[in-house]
């Protein structure tokens, strides 16, 4: 069998290399340059020259052969353009998924196999099994700190056959260890960070490329305005109503810090025979996003001993403009860093982003209400199996694990239930069950991962 691996000048890539090369595979080295323009971006301009002379000379202390192409005019066209574009609508997209999909098992494949490649090679810390059925599992790697498989959960099963996980079984430390003691260039050469491909970035900078800059304003959401909003109080009536016996609904999530980003166990325990009742209509309002639309009004006033008359907004019980920003395709819910304003005891975070009106919504803390969702509708087309056969039948229910950033441990939520509409259109609820999946909300697609 003929492998190519995709070597990026990095330290896992080049130890799966060896690792190919060393269990007696034909393997030879291709190095992708998929980025030229720097602009926006926070390391060198010619750091991609770097990666290929690493990786070059990697290759050479293997003893494989090595090649070079050029894939920047697809990578623009297949990732970037469509950052760009979801970005514009509001929408918070994750390039490296799409990266693997559409470049590296795709466009890189495809020049591979021109090559002579029967397979793809990568670094990636994430696992592949083939099923008695013949069909291939994606497994998340075994190092938990570096478990890849979020960034591959696009895969088809045709690009799941003619792709190999060398390191996916190895620990970190472990794949040091090997580089080490193989001397290969890239040993101690840091992970990289950043879009795949374009490296660490500021954002708003990048993105100023095609998005054009447009002043707007901040405002800080308060509790009373939860209060007043009739979705809200159905949301939170028919929540409560969802509960076991005994027990309170806890509208709020708490979170353990800011830096581990980690969700505290939900302390909501409903009554799975209430959630079985739950028809079309509840799940659609359990689902249904908040729309914040506070209105301000200006009042003058005088200041100072010669009475100058000024301008000022007057109090508003349900929030405050606290701010200024550049343009809301700028930020994505959740977001805390970047926002650049002060005079508050705890963090603010992005509640919503208004393209329209190019407002931001802030809230103030990881308890804020804003931050909690109890629902999420998931439309068919924005759900991809990597293996088919783990969606429920129509009216069954099945239990699945979430996550909906890189890096955050599984949460045990309640089940998935498939339903058909009265208008025949599929749609979704969180349900109870007993299999055990993985769902990945990316932006606004969700990605399922069957995991046995």
């Amino acid at each position: 069998m003929k492998i190519c691996v995709g070597l990026s000048g990095g330290v896992d890539s080049s130890v799966a290399a060896l690792l190919l090369k060393r269990q007696g595979y034909d393997v030879f080295a291709m190095f992708m340059q998929n980025w030229h323009d720097t602009e926006g971006t926070l390391h060198g301009d010619c750091e991609w020259e770097e990666d290929r002379f690493v990786a070059e000379m990697v290759a050479r202390k293997i003893g494989i052969p090595f090649y070079f192409v050029d894939l920047s005019k697809e990578y623009r066209a297949r990732v970037v353009d469509y950052m760009f574009d979801e970005y514009a609508r509001g929408r918070t997209p994750n390039p490296d998924v799409l990266c693997n999909r559409e470049i590296k098992f795709d466009a890189f494949l495809k020049a591979a196999a021109r090559l002579g490649a029967d397979c793809v090679a990568t670094g990636h810390y994430c696992r592949r099994e083939q099923a008695p059925d013949g069909s291939f599992r994606l497994l998340a790697g075994v190092d938990p700190g570096k478990d890849q498989s979020y960034f591959l959960c696009q895969l088809t099963q045709d690009q799941l056959s003619k792709a190999m996980f060398p390191i996916g079984h190895l620990l970190k430390k472990e794949v040091r260890a090997l580089a080490a003691e193989a001397d290969l260039p890239s040993a101690d050469k840091k992970d990289s960070q950043g879009i795949c491909f374009v490296g660490k970035v500021d954002l708003p900078v990048f993105l100023q490329q095609q998005l054009k800059s447009v002043p707007g304003e901040v405002v800080e959401v308060y509790d009373a305005w939860y209060a007043s909003d009739p979705l809200y109080t159905r949301q939170v009536e028919r929540l409560t109503s969802l509960v076991a016996a005994g027990t309170d609904f806890h509208a709020v999530t708490s979170y353990i810090s800011e830096d581990k980003c980690t969700a505290a166990a939900a302390r909501n325990v409903y009554d799975p025979a209430r959630l079985e009742a739950l028809t079309e209509e509840d799940l659609a309002l359990l689902a249904a996003p908040l729309h914040y639309d506070i209105p301000f009004e200006t009042e003058t006033y005088r200041s100072g001993k010669k009475h100058v008359r000024k301008t000022r907004w007057k109090e508003n019980p349900f929030g405050r403009i606290v701010g200024t920003h550049d343009g809301a395709q700028f930020y994505t819910v959740g977001q805390r860093k970047g926002l650049n304003i002060g005079g508050h005891k705890d963090s603010l975070f992005v509640l919503a982003t208004d393209i329209p009106s190019n407002r931001i919504y802030v809230g103030e803390g990881h308890t804020h209400k804003g931050l909690s969702r109890s629902c999420l509708r998931i439309l068919p087309e924005e759900i991809h199996e990597v293996r088919p056969g783990g969606l429920p039948a129509l009216g069954g229910m099945r239990r699945y694990r979430v996550r909906i950033r890189y890096r955050q441990p599984l949460q045990d939520r309640r089940p998935l239930r498939r339903r058909r509409s009265p208008r025949q259109r599929r749609d979704f609820g969180i349900k109870n069950g007993d299999r055990r999946a993985t769902v990945w909300v990316l932006g606004r697609r969700i990605e399922l991962l069957l995991q046995d």
